[in-house]
């Protein structure tokens, strides 16, 4: 009838109207742009089976954007995106109306959040306020727990030398009475003693700034305590000559006949640092495979030159961090590797030299017979440090070397490239390590 249709069509007008009031209309749009801006163009109506392992990750992240849900859960969400697509994704986190639980060692991101709760030592911490407020309760909390650990420490001490006397006098009296109460006291003491030993040692870190302003007594505490950690040896000869090692003139580069840049200069010295800047797929990485090649090969998966010249220094010798293990070590116990990665370098190895190495980098017994491919990401990390500097390098090459690092290794590899001698080729989207590195800035494509 007449009144059911006109029924019919006010509801429906209402339905339209409740969906343009939720920005319905709008909402592809909007995702399509999002797609775009963390450079998956085209994607939008493509299978998901068919992307790759970071695309997948990335268009996760924007579902989680959108899904209007009371707790956002996300885990490293900042691992495949690049500067802006990061400070995309920060001003949403810090705009969005969800409650979220993020997983990162991104301290951009972590410079954002409103508490933090650290796993360690089998126990989990919580502070209130982000990254900066957690590295200053950090360094008051861990004095605090040094002091427990140096009681107990005492305590353990203690207790030995009273179970050796209570032993002596247990075997010098000839009470029986006298016996069974310095027994007693033995088993007692020796207990404890046990129970104290079986505890593992906390784990005590303290950022390097927080470190430097320690009144006497908690530096000499943590200069006993501190948690061992890697130990990277970059020589910082000042001796070297500061001749220019990599050099670049308005060079064009891409594949095909298609160039992703123009007109990049490079005058790169020892001792100076260079950032290569710019959004992924604008050709960071196509420059840094050029200047390990040296020249374009003729095959058409192979990079192309379209203009200018780019030369390296023929007796330099390279070390470079790759986010990626090399294949050819994957199925190579640890320790296997370290020796088949020097040799193909025909650099000198030992058995002592590669458990120094282990030892250096964290690594125990256990991880040096276990398979590459069985490493977690922060184990290849470390390995992938060994690598780049096994041939004592005179030019670092870094592919974001902070993505799987821990802090306190980040911290560390941060103060050894500081007191680095030669020079440094770096791509990272990590702003406290870019502040720390420094160094002219080389934007690779547009802003």
């Amino acid at each position: 009838t007449m009144g059911d249709d006109m029924k019919l069509i006010n509801e429906y007008t209402q339905a339209l109207m409740r969906f343009d009031d939720k920005g319905f209309y709008q909402i592809e749009e909007q995702i399509e742009r999002e797609l775009d801006n963390f450079q998956l163009p085209g994607v939008a109506h493509r299978a998901f089976s068919t992307l790759s392992g970071g695309q997948k990750r990335l268009v996760e992240v924007v579902k989680v954007m959108h899904s209007d849900a009371h707790l956002a859960l996300v885990d490293e969400p900042t691992n495949h995106m690049d500067y802006i697509a990061k400070a995309q994704y920060v001003e949403w986190m810090k705009t969005a109306r969800e409650a979220m639980l993020v997983i990162t060692h991104d301290r951009d991101v972590l410079n954002e959040v409103d508490r933090i709760i650290e796993l360690k030592d089998g126990d989990s911490v919580s502070y209130k306020g982000n990254y900066d407020a957690y590295l200053k309760q950090n360094a008051v909390s861990t004095g605090s727990k040094m002091n427990d650990f140096e009681m107990v420490e005492k305590r353990i001490v203690n207790l030995k030398a009273k179970v050796i006397d209570y032993q002596r006098l247990k075997e010098k009296s000839r009470n029986p009475g006298t016996i069974q109460k310095f027994k007693r006291l033995e088993e007692t003491s020796r207990k404890e003693l046990g129970e104290l030993q079986a505890k593992e040692k906390p784990t005590f870190w303290i950022d390097k700034e927080s470190a430097a302003n320690l009144n006497y007594k908690v530096a000499a505490q943590y200069d006993k305590f501190k948690a061992k950690n890697i130990r990277m040896n970059l020589k910082n000869d000042e001796s070297r000559s500061k001749h220019v090692l990599v050099s670049a003139r308005d060079i064009s580069l891409g594949y095909g006949d298609k160039p992703l840049f123009e007109g990049a200069n490079i005058d790169l010295r020892e001792g100076e640092a260079l950032e290569l800047r710019g959004r992924n797929g604008a050709g960071k990485t196509t420059l840094i495979k050029f200047l390990l090649q040296g020249l374009a090969l003729q095959n058409e998966n192979e990079i192309t030159k379209f203009a200018g010249e780019l030369s390296l220094d023929s007796h330099v010798r390279i070390g470079v961090y790759e986010q990626e293990v090399s294949p050819t070590y994957f199925d190579l116990p640890l320790e296997a590797a370290i020796e088949r990665m020097y040799l193909d370098r025909n650099l000198s190895i030992s058995i002592s030299k590669i458990r120094n190495l282990l030892n250096d980098y964290l690594f125990n017994e256990g991880d040096g017979k276990t398979p590459v491919s069985r490493l977690s990401g922060g184990q290849k990390a470390r390995f992938q440090l060994i690598s780049m500097l096994a041939n004592d390098p005179q030019l670092l090459i870094l592919d974001e070397p902070t993505n799987h690092l821990d802090l306190p290794s980040i911290e560390e590899l941060e103060t050894a490239l500081a007191k680095y001698a030669g020079a440094v080729i770096y791509v990272s989207h990590d702003g406290y390590f870019r502040h720390a590195l420094g160094g002219d800035v080389l934007q690779i494509g547009a802003k």
